[in-house]
């Protein structure tokens, strides 16, 4: 057996250098999904995988945070993958759940707010050009009343074990 000291320095540096090197790639993926824009802070957008034939899809954030002392509202989107990006709030009326089209997202200063899978707020894509498919990325362009316009990358994934699910 060979102990960690009779092993050559080369051998070990070669080591030390490939464990640092793993490890920056592994974080990575992490630090791309979070895009900052002047004082808004864009976290992990996403996106669920959807059937073949189906026309519409959505998008989602862990959160849209507003660092700044004004408020600011997310009034549109763009993407090359859909005809168009609507804004959306999911609200139960009379008992049925509905998802109706809202005409910007409010951010108050210095607030964070959640927009992820299940929850209320969320980015429908309308006329999708393909299947959003489990692993693959595209571009979003997101409008700001204040902070204007940020391109960001949203990434194809399954939510987390546990959220609500709700279909579009």
């Amino acid at each position: 057996m060979t102990s960690l000291h009779t092993v050559s320095p080369l051998s070990r540096r070669t080591w030390l250098v490939g464990s640092a090197l793993l490890g920056l790639a592994l974080a990575l993926p992490a630090a791309a999904h979070d895009f900052k824009h002047g004082r808004v802070r864009i976290d992990h957008p996403y996106a669920t995988p959807t059937g073949a034939g189906m026309a519409n899809g959505a998008v989602y954030f862990r959160a849209i945070e507003n660092t700044g002392a004004e408020p600011d509202r997310l009034l549109s989107a763009s993407t090359p993958i859909a005809q168009s990006v609507e804004l959306h709030r999911m609200q139960v009326d009379d008992g049925v759940m509905r998802m109706r089209p809202i005409e910007a997202i409010d951010l108050p200063a210095k607030t964070t707010v959640s927009l992820r899978h299940g929850q209320p707020l969320h980015l429908m894509l309308m006329g999708l050009q393909r299947p959003l498919v489990l692993g693959e990325h595209f571009a979003l362009t997101l409008r700001f009343e204040r902070a204007g316009e940020r391109e960001v990358m949203v990434w194809v994934q399954q939510p987390r074990a546990g959220s609500a699910a709700h279909a579009h």
